[in-house]
């Protein structure tokens, strides 16, 4: 059986949805993010922690870092070297290669059609100064002795500093390390030792062993040395791929045996896991599987993900890292649960589709009631856009008319707004549903929307109820007190601190004026309610829809 919250909106063209499956071996909780097809005001990316190769991050951090130039919903990336943080198989940003592919798993690529493509590439590369081709890695310290590496600025500041005897010739300046094309730099300096600055614009190279008199004699200071770096098959129009794997879906149809560099044991363990795909309409999904948590989430087997993907409709996906690493977030906050016992994992890099539109995160009180309570009572509202953008902004109301916000020219950022649901002249609003809409044409001219949805409904107002009860039986354990401006069917619920319903309290349909609410203190079972912080819901629906106020208290048994 399969069931899911409603689906959300999380920005203009990306919806959100979990879904829970539950099996006789526990239940699955799926994290579901569809986006549109990349291109336009849409790209999906490889995002690199740090912006460097060793060293790791949280993806809501990562997240939080492009915000004043995209608004982002992501997950993690690639296997990773836990110690160093670097990738296990390729990473390709903007046509430039930072890391080349693992040819025994799947590499994931996005060509500048928005096609994803989930292919097996080999990595070849050599350098060349006076004398012969001689092999070069990219990006990876050498483990044996006899090999030469070229560092480029996404490696870090600076190379490693290595046990055996080297030489390191600075190339400035270096092009971008685009593959299968003859890169060409000049040598600036030369070192025998480790840890040489990487110049912005430039590489090092770094030979080993025999391979530092081959560098000496062939590359001295003021010569020009060649380097390329060949991918096979060439995959010609990717401009972005990450590392992944295994491949999940071919053509429409779940992949039982991928062949891929995998231990059995990883793909038929129920565990957390992450993965992309592409549906046959271009839009991309992106999915994570929250496992290790015995009554939430078990997790699937990396076919049972097949499965599931091909479900969802995906033509084409692959797997990313799982585990602890298994994270999908947007705009900076957690979208599921991580298994990992310190919550979220750093990790090395990123899949993240990036919107460059206008945005407008929820609004601060779903439901405004501007009768001051002291809660709800005004309206937060906000909008961010991150290029320079002519903005037209305005709320509108039930009678579908707009009242003007904000508009004009605008500077990139965040634009924040209060409002109290009063009119011009002082008197109050309309009640019923309402939306703030935003437009935005940027200094490309190109033009983009956003909505958000709200309700003023000033049904309910004045919850009063004890901060602290006793739980007895035979005993009221809580009284509490509100006023209604209409007349409205009331519902009172018990929460934990998780937001799970211990009891419900019927109050019926009730007129206007002051109204009380009592709990016995027994929970839906009849049980008397444990010790503990819970919090009071009070509802109330009528024609303009749910109002709910809410106060926290503490019980105690009697």
């Amino acid at each position: 059986m399969r069931q899911g919250t409603p689906v959300t909106t999380l920005m203009p063209g990306v919806t959100y949805q979990q879904q829970v499956t539950f099996t006789p071996r526990g239940p699955v909780v799926l994290n579901v993010a569809v986006a549109s097809k990349p291109g336009g005001l849409y790209a999906l990316r490889p995002v690199l922690s740090n912006n460097a190769l060793i060293g790791r991050q949280k993806l809501t951090e990562m997240e939080k870092g492009l915000s004043a130039s995209a608004t982002a919903v992501g997950v993690n990336g690639d296997l990773f070297t836990l110690a160093t943080g670097i990738p296990s198989g390729v990473l390709m940003r903007g046509g430039a290669l930072d890391s080349p592919p693992n040819a025994k798993r799947s590499s994931i690529g996005i060509g500048a059609d928005g096609i994803l493509h989930v292919d097996r590439i080999a990595y070849s590369g050599y350098w060349k100064g006076s004398g012969q081709r001689r092999a070069v890695l990219l990006n990876q310290p050498a483990t044996t002795q006899g090999v030469t590496t070229l560092y480029t600025s996404a490696y870090g500041p600076t190379t490693p500093v290595e046990k055996v005897s080297v030489l390191e010739a600075t190339l400035t300046p270096f092009p971008a390390s685009a593959p299968n094309t003859d890169l060409v730099g000049t040598v600036s300096s030369t070192a025998p030792a480790g840890g040489v600055p990487i110049p912005p614009g430039g590489a090092v190279l770094v030979a080993r062993g025999a391979q530092t008199t081959y560098l000496g004699a062939e590359a001295p200071v003021g010569s020009r040395v060649t380097v390329r770096l060949t991918l096979t098959p060439s995959w010609a129009g990717i401009t972005d791929a990450i590392g992944g794997g295994p491949v999940l879906v071919r053509n429409g149809k779940a992949v039982f045996r991928s062949n891929e560099l995998f231990a059995t044991a990883t793909l038929a363990t129920r565990a957390p896991r992450t993965a992309v795909g592409q549906l046959a309409d271009g839009r991309i999904v992106l999915v994570t599987v929250d496992g290790s948590r015995p009554g939430y989430s078990i997790g699937m087997t990396s076919f049972e993900l097949a499965l599931a993907l091909q479900h969802l409709g995906a033509v084409q996906a692959s797997g990313l890292d799982g585990g602890s690493s298994t994270t999908m977030a947007f705009d900076g906050a957690l979208l599921n649960r991580p298994s990992d016992p310190g919550g979220e994992r750093s990790v090395s890099d990123a899949l993240m589709l990036l919107y460059t539109g206008v945005y407008a995160p929820p609004p601060g009180a779903p439901v405004l009631s501007p009768n001051n309570d002291g809660f709800a009572d005004v309206e937060p509202l906000a909008y961010k856009i991150v290029r320079p953008s002519t903005v037209t902004a305005v709320l509108i109301g039930p009678d579908g008319l707009p009242r003007p916000l904000d508009s004009g020219p605008k500077t990139p950022g965040l634009y924040t707004f209060t409002w109290n649901a009063l009119r011009a002249d002082g008197s109050p609003e309309q009640e019923g549903k309402w939306k703030l809409s935003v437009t935005a044409v940027d200094d490309q001219n190109v033009s983009s929307t956003v909505e958000q949805p709200f309700t003023v409904n000033d049904t309910i107002g004045f919850l009063k109820a004890p901060a602290s009860v006793t739980v007895q039986a035979g005993q009221s354990a809580l009284t509490a007190t509100y006023t209604l401006a209409r007349a409205a069917t009331v519902t009172g619920t018990i929460r934990t601190g998780a937001g799970i319903v211990v009891a419900t309290v019927r109050g019926g349909l009730r007129g206007t004026g002051p109204q009380t609410l009592t709990w016995d203190g027994r929970t839906d079972d009849g049980k008397l309610a444990f010790a503990g912080r819970y919090t009071l819901v009070v509802s109330a629906a009528n024609e303009l829809g749910r109002s709910d106020l809410s106060q926290a208290f503490t019980a105690r048994r009697g």
